[in-house]
């Protein structure tokens, strides 16, 4: 019986212990308050939206779990969707460029934005968490100054790249998919994701062992910046427009799904699996706000919440997981002592053992 307890609980127990495991079990009690306080949210225009709002942010949090491994953060990715967007509607709308074409060169602006953030705070030493706070309203005041802060309509052209649909499938959650395998497969199997992990676990020893580390994180923000345009041609595919105001507060979002997914604000310490759950979280979150028609202050009030909370575990982590077993120690049955064995119970079975040994 145990040895069968013990099969059928292996495969459980690993999964408990799983960084995925805490984000997966916060879901799930998510999705079950909402299914029951709300009989839209399992309705399926309503979870085709859900999808679709997850996605851009989802996307994004890729690259800012991949700053956060290597002990950097990166405040810019929400001002980088807005300058994209609106650098995509003037390419189409003022250039009058295919959208493949115009597509790609978004995407170079993005990686460009994002070596800027990598070479300043690696190369340059300065605070990331500073430079791309400056690189915010850089971005989204280049945003402004493209079209005088108007928003620009009618890009029809994107929708047949973004957002279309492939076997009743919108096209954006389909890319979150992809790009998530994609980043799963190269942290756990290319020897750059494992260099990404050594230089947020210890700088100091990944420079004794021969890795660049600045080249490392310089990488890691173009790669940022590559998904936060990503995100832009999404979101302006999505609104068929594009404006500066777009990508607003996108960065904590994708910030906070990483962090509730388990990443370390040190570095060292993440799983992208986990920030897709994440990203899920926040996006029921806000969905299910939406539909009890709270407000918008109320909404940014959550969201905060649901940082700060995100933080605060990333904090208290391992005093809670010291809590915990401490806890678990003293409700689990104690096993019984052995009876101590008497000094003639041991030489009779020495005489035993020596009596089979043919001594």
């Amino acid at each position: 019986m145990t040895t069968i307890a013990a099969r059928l609980g292996g495969p459980l127990g690993a999964f408990a212990r799983a960084r995925v495991a805490g984000p997966c079990a916060i879901l799930a009690l998510l999705v079950l308050v909402a299914a029951l306080t709300t009989p839209r949210f399992l309705d399926a225009q309503n979870l085709r939206n859900l999808g679709l709002e997850m996605a851009i942010v989802a996307i994004i949090a890729i690259g800012s779990t991949l700053v956060i491994l290597t002990a950097q953060i990166d405040l810019s990715p929400g001002s980088i969707v807005a300058l994209t967007s609106m650098s995509t509607a003037l390419l189409l709308t003022e250039v009058h460029m295919d959208p493949v074409y115009a597509s790609l060169l978004i995407l170079a602006l993005g990686a460009g934005a994002g070596l800027v953030n990598g070479f300043f705070s690696s190369y340059g030493r300065i605070p990331s968490f500073i430079f791309t706070l400056a690189t915010l309203s850089i971005y989204r005041g280049l945003a402004f100054a493209e079209n005088d802060g108007t928003p620009i309509f009618g890009l029809g052209g994107l929708s047949h790249l973004f957002y279309d649909e492939l076997a009743g499938v919108p096209y954006p959650f389909l890319y979150a998919v992809v790009l998530y395998a994609l980043a799963w497969a190269y942290l756990r199997y290319t020897r750059g994701g494992r260099r990404i992990y050594a230089v947020g676990g210890n700088e100091s020893a990944a420079r004794l062992v021969g890795i660049k580390v600045n080249r490392v994180r310089m990488k890691v923000f173009v790669i940022a910046g590559i998904l936060a345009a990503f995100g832009g041609l999404l979101m302006s595919s999505q609104l068929d427009s594009g404006s500066p105001d777009y990508g607003q507060g996108m960065e904590l979002q994708a910030i906070a799904a990483a962090v509730i997914g388990g990443a370390s604000l040190f570095g060292g310490r993440g799983s992208i699996v986990a920030t897709l759950v994440g990203a899920t979280i926040i996006a029921v979150v806000q969905n299910v706000l939406n539909l009890h028609s709270v407000g918008t202050a109320w909404q940014n009030i959550t969201t905060g919440v649901i940082i700060a909370i995100a933080v605060g575990i990333d904090m208290w982590r391992g005093e809670v997981a010291r809590v915990g077993v401490a806890g678990w120690r003293r409700l689990s049955p104690r096993r019984p002592e052995p009876e101590p064995v008497s000094d003639e119970a041991a030489a009779r079975r020495e005489e035993r053992e020596n009596a089979r040994a043919g001594v």
